[in-house]
């Protein structure tokens, strides 16, 4: 028997449904949110399901029954009822005022002739916003639906410019205001983006909005589950580690169940299952790299985040706060919901999984520390044979070649060799490229470590200092850092290391087997 077609790059409903692609039944959770809510908003990484799920809507909304026939919702829909539809999307970079405006105007166009009213389109684009959905009103006697797919597109094209940042604001501010105003002829809206802005910049005129983001029975609203993938997706898995799967492309999680991002899933089947990075590499987060850059971030801290609620409301271009962006745009996710004790909730945070944690570090790597990637893929081969063995003495020599390997500019009118964090970052980085479990700034009673390597029979325990400044390993030894790994029944190494800033590099490399 053939297996169904893998929906590889489409996000158009209908076209799944009529030619047989492989199709994961949201319907139930659309219902929900139709049957509960009327102004609804959406976060969720790029390439992550969200406009298959709005195309959804579109359709269950359109009564287009035929589409859903064997899913949840075809029994609970009234597929008499016809409502018309306003899908506002934008697929092209808009890198400046005058593209954005252009993209707002040919999205209206192609609603006016997909539903064929016509207003005049003038110089105010919320103004004929605000129009049309009175004319679609008026000519179809009914409620109109409002769809609007990555609204945040127009300010995330544009963190590496922000006054052109600054004026996206503002203009898709005005735009989207008009729903507000627009109450008495609207049914349902649904926004969906990556980020979710602070009430004061975007939302402030959108205070009717229901954000859906981290409600827990929308865990799953997108993304694949691992038993969509044993059960949809079986005949594509025959004879394949499913724990290695799991490993490499798993671990989103938004409240409910660990999901995976449906893009990687289709490319790796695509591609003959080949284990490499498929969802990293569509966008090569530049604005994070120059936000790292600019605030001299101590990389190690991706391993231990712990963050309040601001992940649900605090994103704005004026205060941006790097944590909250990493996790609003995928490459971090929440290991767990914790509950204050003074009420409200936290959120330790990690990354999510083997592709996000290489492919982001060697972009950290190229970035900040060597652009010479052949030599990077040494030094990266060479410190995991040193970790797998142990070889002491060659894990210092590949430590010691990847700080020569750091460009001279990178010190340069700056003085990031005085600090500690600088060097623990570089470390850091490339380990994590290595795919390896590395904990960091980790509290006992007596103390933070700097850095835990955990490998399959060994767990290195590793403490940083500048120059001559105290003595890292007898640190380790004094605080008893190794005590609460005791129990794991793997050899345990105590690693000191001391930086010289003059030669930027480490002075003195000193271990010690428990």
């Amino acid at each position: 028997m053939a297996l169904q077609k893998l929906p590889i790059g489409i996000q158009t409903f209908k076209d799944i449904r009529e030619e047989n692609y492989i199709y994961i039944d949201k319907t139930d959770i659309a219902y929900d949110i139709i049957d509960n809510y009327r102004y609804v908003f959406l976060s969720r990484p790029r390439r992550f399901g969200k406009s298959l799920f709005l195309d959804t809507l579109k359709n269950i909304f359109e009564g287009n029954k035929k589409y859903f026939s064997g899913l949840s919702i075809e029994d609970k829909w009234d597929w008499d009822i016809k409502y018309p539809v306003i899908k506002i999307s934008f697929d092209l970079e808009l890198r400046s005022a005058k593209m954005i405006r252009q993209a707002l105007v040919r999205t209206l166009k192609k609603n006016q002739d997909e539903l064929d009213v016509k207003c005049e389109i003038n110089n105010n684009v919320s103004i004929c916003f605000q129009e049309f959905i009175q004319a679609v009103h008026d000519k179809y006697n009914q409620k109109v639906v409002v769809l609007i797919d990555e609204y945040d597109k127009a300010i995330l094209d544009n963190l590496d410019q922000m006054d052109v940042a600054g004026e996206a604001r503002e203009i898709i501010k005005g735009f989207y205001t008009v729903l507000k105003g627009s109450d008495e002829y609207l049914k349902f809206v649904f926004l969906t983006g990556v980020s979710k802005f602070s009430k004061a910049s975007i939302f402030s005129g959108l205070n009717m909005l229901t954000d859906i983001s981290l409600n827990k029975s929308f865990g799953n609203i997108c993304g694949y589950t691992h038993n969509n993938l044993l059960d949809s997706f079986h005949g594509y898995f025959k004879d394949t580690d499913m724990l290695k799967v799991q490993k490499w492309y798993n671990g989103y999680n938004f409240l409910k169940d660990p999901l995976y991002n449906p893009f990687d899933i289709l490319q790796f089947l695509g591609n003959n299952k080949e284990y490499k990075n498929y969802w990293f590499s569509t966008s090569t987060p530049t604005y994070l790299i120059k936000l790292i850059e600019k605030n001299n971030y101590f990389l190690p801290n991706l391993s231990n985040i712990t963050v309040g609620e601001q992940i649900l409301d605090s994103f704005d271009i004026d205060n941006i706060d790097l944590e909250v962006i990493l996790y609003q745009a995928g490459y971090l996710t929440i290991e767990k919901q914790i509950e204050k004790r003074r009420g409200g909730f936290e959120y330790k945070l990690k990354i999510p999984n083997k592709e996000v944690q290489q492919s982001l570090s060697d972009h950290l790597i190229d970035a900040l520390a060597s652009k010479d990637i052949t030599k990077r893929l040494s030094i990266q081969d060479d410190l995991y044979d040193a970790l797998e063995v142990p070889d002491m003495d060659n894990l210092e020599l590949s430590l010691k070649s990847m700080f020569d390997s750091i460009p001279y500019n990178n010190f340069t009118n700056n003085e990031i060799q005085n600090y500690e964090g600088f060097y623990a970052s570089a470390i850091f980085i490339y380990l994590q490229s290595l795919g390896v479990l590395i904990e960091s700034e980790k509290a006992n009673n007596k103390g933070r470590i700097d850095l835990i390597i955990h490998m399959e029979q060994t767990i290195y325990i590793v403490e940083f200092k500048i120059d001559g400044k105290e003595n890292a390993l007898e640190q380790i030894k004094q605080k008893g850092y190794a005590n609460q790994y005791l129990s794991q029944k793997k050899d345990i190494y105590l690693v000191g290391i001391h930086f010289d800033v003059t030669q930027r590099n480490i002075s003195n490399f000193e271990w010690e087997k428990v």
